[in-house]
């Protein structure tokens, strides 16, 4: 049976890998959780419209693929979000934090199954954004596996296991 850490999953584990469903390593990654001018001022623009309280935490600029992303981690109302944006200021994806309790049933029973005896550390719902349509495409969970591992699965919201893990520790 697999047990929930998470709670309200405000203040989760800090560890949330940046990217949808990218199973290829960034080619280039920077990453610097300060110095907020080096993020070109379309993504700042971006962000501000969508998120318009948001408070970085920190920021990666990572190149897959020949596009350049922009991950930023941040908090908005108490609640951590992340958000991919192009260089270009177009919001690739989002994710938000949820409750374990939020998840639907298909995707507790895939997890279930796949991963028996782990513990839920974060839940992170994702939303993909094409043509400035939202669309919840997935569920980002961070696990403790029963041997103690720390892993990162991608479930689509039917229960289809989108992206298997590899050990995060």
């Amino acid at each position: 049976m697999m047990t929930r850490r998470c709670g309200s999953m405000v203040g989760g584990v800090a560890v949330v890998l940046g990217g949808l469903f990218l199973a290829a390593p960034a080619h280039a990654q920077v990453k610097d959780t300060l110095d907020l001018d080096k993020i070109p001022q379309q993504v700042m623009d971006a962000l501000r419209a969508r998120f318009p309280r948001a408070e970085i935490r920190q920021w990666t600029r990572e190149e897959e693929d020949d596009i350049v992303l922009y991950d930023i981690e941040f908090t908005q109302q108490g609640r951590k979000l992340e958000a991919d944006i192009k260089e270009d200021g177009t919001i690739h994806n989002w994710e938000r934090e949820i409750a374990a309790d939020d998840l639907p049933a298909s995707v507790r029973t895939a997890v279930e199954r796949e991963y028996p005896e782990s513990t839920l550390e974060e839940v992170m719902a994702i939303t993909a954004v094409t043509e400035g349509t939202e669309a919840l495409e997935g569920y980002e969970i961070v696990l403790e596996t029963a041997d103690g591992k720390e892993i990162e699965v991608t479930v689509a919201p039917d229960g289809t296991i989108l992206e298997r893990p590899e050990a995060m520790r």
